[in-house]
């Protein structure tokens, strides 16, 4: 076996071009570029080498890895290829210790697509923040019309399966921090999201996100606040995963995803020509920043020398901050540090505490404060301070 880090989780881009245009997406509306240089659809002997090394890292490592088909719009892979990579993958992994999921926008969803996801035990997560009037301000196709009725038909789809209950793994949203967060929470819940998780919009030090009016602001600290709220006090609650990594690492747990706590994450993400490359996210800090100097590729590269390389180690190592400030403060035990995407700068690379720091602060202190008027005082990693009553 392999020295190295573990492979936790593999996005497969089987698409690299999206048939909408959000207005907020680090793929193409930030500053790298590569995808126009990449294939539009992942050809059938990259979907036969990427299954193959998979296969072969699974045999290398103790633990199971989440494969997760993403893009762009992973459905314009077609059916075709969906389906050849879906039933070769299902053939030799088991769904307890490989789950496969797709991360799509809806708008492409098919009966036929359904059933074969059904067939190959693969969930649907739909991206959609919100109500139209909350979707639109972010998510409309190329032409600047809204998908919010075209992803609806794929949710009703999605809802209307006899597997539905497998199928459908919930909604996946990006934060409007100018949006009512009781209207989105309850659209979301009554649209019968088995679950739900909040992004926030990409930013760093050079480029404010949106509605963030200044580093020290709290906007989106406050809108997930909000929903914390919402969360705690629904008697029938659908798991928010935002939610709930907070409060299991304000109770000494660990979270499960990246950018909180301070667990390691073995992440790869597997372009449309075969590329391995870091976690895509890294492309709204500059051009290149998700690329490895050594141009790996599925084709002739097995990811288990990727994972030992001293490369990869470093880049896993990005998810301890190297700011000071935040070495020091008692909520990095909880906040992680934050994505790195958002710590960079120009002047100072990721050595900065994230553009999101007063946000985190301001959720966390809002979570240790309503933990603690629940009486779990003496489970919590940090104790709540007297401006943050809840």
């Amino acid at each position: 076996m392999d020295a190295g880090i573990q492979l936790d989780t593999v996005l497969l881009k089987t698409a690299s071009r999206c048939n909408i245009d959000c207005s907020y997406c680090y793929v193409y509306r930030g500053p790298d570029t590569a995808w126009r240089k990449q294939p539009k659809r992942m050809r059938p002997e990259v979907l036969a080498a990427v299954c193959d090394r998979l296969v072969e890292q699974a045999d290398r490592q103790r633990a199971g890895f989440a494969i997760v088909l993403h893009g762009g719009e992973p459905l314009l892979l077609g059916f075709d290829g969906l389906a050849s990579m879906l039933r070769k993958l299902r053939s030799r992994f088991s769904l307890e210790r490989h789950p496969i999921g797709i991360q799509t926008n809806g708008t492409l969803l098919t009966r036929e697509l359904l059933d074969l996801f059904a067939e190959t035990r693969t969930s649907v997560s739909v991206s959609i923040d919100g109500p139209r009037e909350v979707n639109d301000i972010g998510r409309l196709d190329h032409r600047g019309a809204s998908t919010h009725a075209a992803t609806m038909r794929g949710i009703d789809l999605l809802d209307s399966h006899d597997e539905r209950e497998f199928l459908f793994a919930g909604t996946l949203s990006v934060i409007q921090p100018a949006a009512d967060p009781a209207i989105v929470y309850r659209f979301l819940k009554d649209l019968g999201s088995p679950s739900m998780d909040f992004l926030f919009q990409d930013g760093n030090h050079d480029r404010l996100p949106p509605g963030k009016a200044r580093f020290e602001s709290t906007e989106y600290g406050q809108w997930l606040s909000r929903v914390l709220d919402l969360y705690l006090a629904d008697p029938s609650p659908v798991p928010i995963r935002v939610c709930d990594d907070t409060i299991k690492l304000c109770l000494g747990g660990e979270s499960q995803k990246e950018g909180r706590g301070n667990k390691p994450y073995g992440i790869l993400v597997i372009e449309t020509d075969g590329e391995i490359r870091k976690n895509d996210t890294l492309r709204a800090s500059f051009d290149g920043a998700d690329r490895f100097g050594n141009p790996w590729n599925v084709t002739t590269t097995s990811l288990s020398t990727v994972l030992a390389s001293p490369e990869f180690i470093a880049y896993a190592g990005m998810h301890s901050p190297e700011s000071q400030v935040c070495r020091a403060c008692e909520l990095l035990a909880i906040c992680g540090g934050g994505m790195p995407l958002y710590r960079w700068s120009t002047e100072r690379g990721y050595d900065n505490p994230s553009v999101y720091c007063h946000d985190h602060k301001a959720m966390i202190r809002h979570a240790v404060s309503r933990l603690d008027a629940m009486g779990l005082r003496d489970a919590l990693v940090v104790r709540p301070s007297p401006d943050h009553a809840p």
